[in-house]
């Protein structure tokens, strides 16, 4: 039997570039963790180095150079946002170290585990978590590589466990997830989205068709039977099991209203696909239902804290949503917890391709969002600039004011981002409730 605590214990020197990275710098904790000596490069210094750096890896931070390579590495992972020329990987393909990207790597462990992947446009975070706390607390000790925090992992995007069961968040983006060969896939929904690589729909559409098909006739397709995309997709796919999580009955979908912690309808969806898997894999609903139940939230979703800003504190929401339909379910499920509550959203759009290609879907959410939900107020700063993933020329013709322009309501305005927390102090009173929403470095506009 293989001892799925001790896997890869031949000891090697790995080097990752770009380690800073959500779901990289989880798999460089899982080497270490395997008594690999691990050692990585990332241009700037962030929640996740610091992480890294405090459980003992070797963190260099800055320019990437040739000197970052230390000359007993055994292997190079890399980030798919690494370019080509990268200093670091040119000189380890010279000297003939074997290079992987990040999904090569993890697809080799979904090889070695029972893994269990979340895929989908949205939802794969919390539906991760939902999973993994479900499972351990039924006993399972998954391993789990982990696309945020997690407090239960004390602040960490990963866990090890000792059992065969492998949970990871599978990402779309670059086709990543054609590296990985799980044994039950889930799929939240299916939207236009990274469109800096996809096509359109249909690229989408016939790529996450290729994924699924890495089902074996064991695997199970844990599906979203009201997605449209989804139906699409399963129309042809015969050879493996296909559950459907939106069928549950209505005494469950009633009891996980009644026993979560975290709002929206979006989060019953997520937990049903956890129920739903934990009911395969044998776990007593009752065990379900408790760990569901004790789930506090992760890292930047729907994050609630309170700061002193100017002379009183004020309730702030941190939430990583960039995609229209994430705003419009995340300000819903605000709307329905501060029914009475003034709201003002602080939004900072996430590269230049995704605002472009998206243009008329943000103008419509955010019109809704003013219009039906009664948000008080939408601030939109400027663009976070995705390095290595923007379109030349773009920026020239996309912009926040554009979006501010188009949304056409007073509640709307534009602001810089080192302007925004002196108008909290200046025109917040105390008794609203700000989101902070957007997957750049917007959360850290109210840090002193």
């Amino acid at each position: 039997m293989i001892n799925y605590y001790q896997l890869n214990l031949v000891n090697m020197n790995i080097h990752f570039i770009g380690i800073g990275g959500i779901g990289v710098s989880a798999l460089a904790q899982y080497y270490l963790s395997n008594g690999h000596k691990v050692s990585g490069s990332d241009l700037v210094s962030s929640e996740m180095t610091e992480l890294l750096k405090n459980k003992g890896i070797k963190i260099i931070i800055g320019k990437h150079k040739i000197k970052n390579l230390s000359k007993n590495t055994n292997l190079v992972i890399y980030s798919p946002a690494v370019p080509e020329d990268n200093p670091e990987l040119k000189i380890a393909q010279k000297n003939k170290i074997k290079c992987q990207s990040y999904p090569e790597a993890l697809g080799d462990l979904t090889k070695k585990y029972f893994t269990i992947a979340i895929s989908g446009t949205h939802g794969k975070s919390t539906t991760t978590a939902m999973t993994a706390l479900t499972l351990i607390k039924a006993g399972l000790d998954p391993t789990v590589i982990l696309g945020t925090k997690l407090k239960e992992f004390k602040n960490s995007n990963f866990r090890k466990g000792k059992s065969k069961y492998l949970i990871i968040e599978a990402d779309e983006w670059k086709a990543s997830f054609l590296n990985y060969f799980p044994q039950i896939i889930a799929l939240t929904n299916i939207e236009r989205e990274h469109l800096d690589y996809y096509k359109n729909i249909k690229h989408i559409l016939k790529t996450y068709q290729e994924y699924i098909n890495h089902l074996s006739k064991k695997g199970i397709l844990i599906i979203n039977g009201k997605d449209k995309n989804i139906k699409r997709l399963i129309s042809n796919s015969k050879h493996f099991s296909i559950l459907d999580f939106r069928s549950l009955k209505s005494k469950d979908i009633k009891k996980l209203k009644t026993i979560l912690n975290v709002p929206g309808e979006y989060n019953v969806l997520n937990a049903s696909i956890a129920l739903s898997i934990a009911r395969i894999l044998k776990v007593p609903d009752k065990v379900s239902y408790q760990a569901l139940s004790i789930y506090k939230g992760a890292w930047r979703r729907f994050e609630e804290y309170k700061l002193k800003v100017g002379d009183f504190k004020l309730k702030i929401i941190s939430d990583y949503a960039h995609h229209p339909t994430e705003i419009k379910v995340t300000l819903k499920a605000l709307r329905e917890k501060f029914p009475q509550k003034e709201i003002w959203c602080v939004f900072q759009p996430h590269q230049y391709q995704r605002t472009f290609y998206l243009f008329k879907d943000f103008i419509k959410t955010f019109r809704q969002a003013i219009n039906k939900l009664k948000i008080n107020k939408v601030i939109i700063t400027d663009i976070y600039d995705v390095a290595g993933r923007e379109k030349k020329g773009l920026k020239n013709k996309i912009n926040s004011e554009k979006l501010i322009k188009e949304i056409n309501s007073p509640s709307a305005i534009y602001l810089p981002k080192n302007k925004i927390k002196k108008y909290l102090k200046k025109n917040a009173k105390g008794q609203e409730v700000i989101i902070i929403m957007g997957a750049g470095d917007i959360y850290k506009v109210l840090d002193n």
